[in-house]
């Protein structure tokens, strides 16, 4: 079982909100998952963007494969979290 970190859209039509969510390779986009890790809303400003960090560092480390997306999401965030501190 591959195990994948991606996206998945919730939100009406032109106004999206995904959960990013660890999820088996095989299944839909917005299908079976196995844990969500956190969640982006593109719609404010600033984009908002939370993760879950003990989580999300479990999956990596398990071998888990985000998508380019979410890879670009997480590098986002980390350079983000110093400022906040």
């Amino acid at each position: 079982m591959a195990v994948k970190i991606r996206l998945q859209r919730f939100g009406s039509k032109k106004r999206p909100y995904y959960r990013i969510v660890a999820a088996d390779g095989r299944m839909p986009r917005d299908g079976r998952f196995l844990e969500q890790i956190g969640t982006y809303n593109p719609m404010t400003d600033p984009d908002e963007i939370r993760f879950k960090t003990d989580r999300l560092e479990h999956w990596l480390s398990v071998g888990a494969q985000p998508s380019d997306t979410v890879a670009s999401l997480v590098r986002r965030y980390r350079r983000s979290q110093p400022a906040a501190d």
